[in-house]
């Protein structure tokens, strides 16, 4: 079954015993916003509507966020839009997007996914965790480490809510992030990349 067979993370927990808590887990620090990213993600949301489309919200706030992040840590990672992942017949799907480990042998090679996100489609962030926790469990089972820290994040594009899975703890933050503070979103992205990025360490 696909990711998006799971309708919220209760039955993620039921089907493969995840214990789940709630706590502040993110640390945020200060960081710069590019005027020419707030620029044209303003211009994003004054001259587009979402409403009705969900592509529109990936391509154009989900995945501009993303990338100007992922600027920073290019050279570790491969940022990967709507990459179809299998690990078995219950975990199988296309997250929107990962952040996994840069492959020696060039960027057309997908190797150990960290951190995905998840669009909320309806502003349904009940079902989009339980998509997410899934994939997250499905990304542990692949990369055979359960003592490595997962990231997930749910997001409508204006609304981002964050979580982790290591062994079988799933912990969503407490707090959410939105647009209208962008520098506290990027900060708290940033605090997603570098924990991946220490890993790799």
């Amino acid at each position: 079954m696909s990711f998006d067979y799971y309708k919220n993370i209760s039955e993620v927990m039921q089907e493969f015993q995840i214990t789940a808590i709630e706590a502040e887990f993110i640390i945020e620090s200060k960081i710069e916003v590019r005027s020419v990213f707030q620029e044209d993600l303003e211009f994003c949301l004054r001259e587009f509507s979402f409403e009705e489309s969900e592509y529109g919200v990936c391509e154009m706030i989900i995945f501009p966020i993303l990338k100007e992040l992922y600027r920073r840590y290019r050279n570790q990672f491969t940022l990967w839009s709507h990459k179809a992942i299998i690990y078995d017949e219950k975990l199988s799907g296309t997250p929107d997007y990962i952040l996994a480990q840069r492959s020696t042998l060039g960027k057309q090679v997908f190797e150990k996914p960290y951190f995905l996100v998840v669009e909320a489609k309806k502003d349904d962030f009940i079902k989009g965790w339980g998509q997410c926790l899934a994939e997250m469990v499905a990304m542990q089972k692949i990369n055979n480490q359960p003592s490595q820290t997962l990231f997930g994040v749910v997001s409508n594009g204006k609304i981002w809510e964050f979580g982790k899975l290591n062994h079988n703890l799933f912990t969503k933050d407490t707090r959410y992030y939105t647009i209208s503070d962008i520098e506290k979103l990027l900060s708290a992205l940033d605090y997603i990349f570098y924990q991946c990025e220490q890993q790799q360490i």
